[in-house]
């Protein structure tokens, strides 16, 4: 029976970076995954199957040249579900080429098949083939993620009605689809498939969507999203979803009916942790199938034990599961390391993007904190013009206390890039002033940081120390 210092359940990004990290560490660690390529979620079903499938639909429609050369502007007249999947394979190959690489390099065994615990210190590793491995380790680390969300009332198929991770497998591109579910995951496929001219239906029981994100900002993303032709109907539960062969409808609560070729359910995922047998262990989760953590080591209620990515719930980021990953590993492996810095940029990769980082204009009236806000619209910077955009928008709140930035908040083009500009000064506690003081490159769209700063600038108090004093002037003597 083989034995290690750390095994890592799931090589999506948290799996990932701890496998990683503990191989600097020059310890023996073992990464399984039930599926026979590495890369989790992340890699075949969900981060850059998802973004790769954006770029791709916005680079053959056209979809950025359109302010310039019409609506109708397209650089590939027929795109079909094939011209989607090409590239998306040959993304899907890399990543897991790379990984495997890593993993070589840092000396990571690695073992395809499905564990589960069978002792404090044990698991048992089950093949397609139908072999079982047992192996020891000193420390675990859980990164299985999550799975789809799949209600009974809910009649999926495959082909008309599917979850998120069916969707990329689409046969053929649908001349109408409704989306069940105004997450991230909803918000970004809808979007996404708008931009491909294809009639989108987006369908979210509550009467409002993304509540994490500032008000102003997802009022600007619902009056694009809308303008590009997204059908968004909130306020309204379904009471259900008939697969009719050539169409699918969905009976709402408010007697309206929708039908569309096709159905995405988008409407939560799961903690993928039920095939662990964490009752072996001693480790419970919540309704989701979530697991409770220390936020600052992630470990759990068992000592030698860590969970770390989307399995821990909030954020369910790749992002921050990479960090996540590094930290746990580290602390299981009893090396000291940096802690998180507390402000991490979100992003959603919807058609426009939307990234934040800080706090929210509704976190910072909860807290009393008083606060000055500046705005900046791409098509008040001369890149926007250049580029053609059409819309965008970057806002950002500063204490008017301490003058700090707190929180920043963008929806347009490149809005997961230039989050991290604010990312920095957020973290490096900046204030209004640096975005007053410094110079950016011109043309470019974060000259929007200094339209924003200059428009908060000028309406807060100015500080004595700035204060330009001039000496009194002298009376001439009299002749």
């Amino acid at each position: 029976m083989s034995h290690y210092d750390l095994i890592i359940i799931g090589s999506g990004p948290a799996g990932r970076s701890a496998a990683i990290q503990a191989g600097k560490l020059k310890r023996r660690v073992l990464v399984i995954d039930r599926r026979d390529r590495l890369g989790g979620v992340s890699v075949h079903t969900g981060t850059i199957p998802s973004k790769t499938l954006r770029e791709t639909v916005l680079n053959l429609s056209g979809w950025r040249e359109r302010s310039f050369y019409g609506r109708s502007y397209r650089v590939k007249e027929d795109i079909g579900a094939q011209d989607l999947k090409s590239r998306l394979h040959k993304t899907l190959d890399y990543e897991v080429d790379v990984l495997e690489h890593q993993f070589n390099r840092n000396h990571v065994d690695t073992l395809n098949g499905m564990a589960k615990f069978i002792g404090p210190n044990e698991v048992e590793v089950a093949t397609e083939a139908g072999e079982v491995t047992r192996l020891t380790g000193d420390k675990f680390l859980i990164s299985t993620g999550t799975k789809t969300y799949r209600p009974d009332y809910v009649p999926f198929n495959g082909t008309t009605v599917v979850d998120s991770d069916e969707f990329l497998e689409l046969a053929q591109i649908p001349r109408s689809l409704v989306v069940v579910g105004a997450g991230v995951i909803g918000v970004e496929y809808a979007t996404m498939f708008s931009a491909l001219d294809v009639r989108v239906t987006l369908i979210e029981p509550r009467d409002t969507f993304l509540d994490f994100i500032d008000k102003r900002i997802i009022q600007e993303f619902t009056h694009q999203i809308r303008d590009n032709g997204v059908d968004l109907r909130l306020g309204s539960a379904i009471e259900q979803i008939d697969d009719a062969g050539k169409h699918v409808e969905v009976s709402m609560a408010n007697g309206r009916h929708v039908r569309a070729e096709m159905l995405l359910f988008a409407a939560g995922r799961m903690g993928a942790t039920e095939k662990l047998n964490l009752d072996a262990v001693g480790i419970g989760t919540d309704h989701r199938g979530r697991i409770e953590v220390d936020r600052k080591s992630y470990q759990t209620s068992v000592g030698h034990i860590y969970a770390a990515g989307d399995v821990i719930g909030h954020p369910s980021l790749a992002s921050t599961s990479i960090q996540q990953g590094r930290i746990a590993a580290c602390h299981a492996l009893d090396t000291p390391t940096l802690p998180e810095s507390p402000w991490f940029p979100y992003g959603i990769y919807s058609v426009p993007e939307i990234s934040t980082c800080g706090m929210s204009e509704e976190e910072m009236q909860e807290r009393g904190i008083p606060y000055e806000v500046g705005v900046a619209r791409f098509r008040e910077t001369s890149r926007g013009h250049i580029m053609g955009l059409e819309h965008g928008m970057l806002k950002m709140l500063f204490s008017l206390k301490t003058r700090r930035v707190l929180g920043v908040q963008i929806v347009g083009e490149g809005a997961t890039e230039l989050i991290h500009i604010a990312q920095a000064v957020l973290n490096l506690k900046g204030t209004v002033d640096y975005f007053v003081q410094n110079t950016f490159n011109y043309p470019t769209l974060a000259e929007a940081y200094k339209i924003a700063g200059l428009d908060a600038f000028n309406r807060m108090p100015i500080p004595e120390e700035y204060k330009v004093k001039r000496e009194p002037e002298k009376k001439a003597k009299k002749a």
